[in-house]
Formats: structure tokens, C-alpha cells, sequence
């Protein structure tokens, strides 16, 4: 059983960790979590509220009827 056990463990040097200044690990689901709050959250009120929703709506319409197309880059737009 104790060499199953070696078989899913991870090793990590201990100059490694301390090259590092430390190292956390957290499952992909903590990890999503951070990522989300890491981005800054706005609150429109008003006009500018509802031309962001107008705007979502004719965007989302346009890609359902297909009007939409894949560029690489912004000078494709010309």
C-alpha cells in the first residue's frame, strides 16, 4: 500500500520551494474561484446600463443568425 501511495504523490525539492519563496496548492475549483475574483467587477445604473444591454442583445442576435465572423486580428476588420 505505501508504494501505491508514492505512485500518485508529488514531489517537490525543498531548494525548489525555497527558490520559489513557497508554493501553494489548492484544487482547480479554489484556483477558478481567485481567478474570478482577480477581476474587477462593474455595476453600470442608467443609460449606460441599458445601451450595454441593448449592445449584448444585438451581439448575441447577430451570432445566433450568424452575422458574426472569426478575425485574427483588428486590422481584418477594414
Amino acid at each position: 500500500m505505501a508504494n501505491r501511495n508514492r505512485k500518485n504523490s508529488i514531489i517537490i525539492s525543498r531548494k525548489t520551494v525555497q527558490r520559489k519563496a513557497g508554493i501553494v496548492i489548492l484544487s482547480l475549483q479554489e484556483y477558478r474561484k481567485l481567478c474570478e475574483k482577480a477581476v474587477p467587477t462593474y455595476y453600470l445604473k442608467g443609460k449606460e446600463a441599458e445601451e450595454l444591454d441593448k449592445l449584448v442583445k444585438e451581439g448575441l442576435r447577430d451570432h445566433n443568425l450568424r452575422k458574426t465572423r472569426k478575425i485574427k486580428s483588428l486590422a481584418d476588420l477594414d
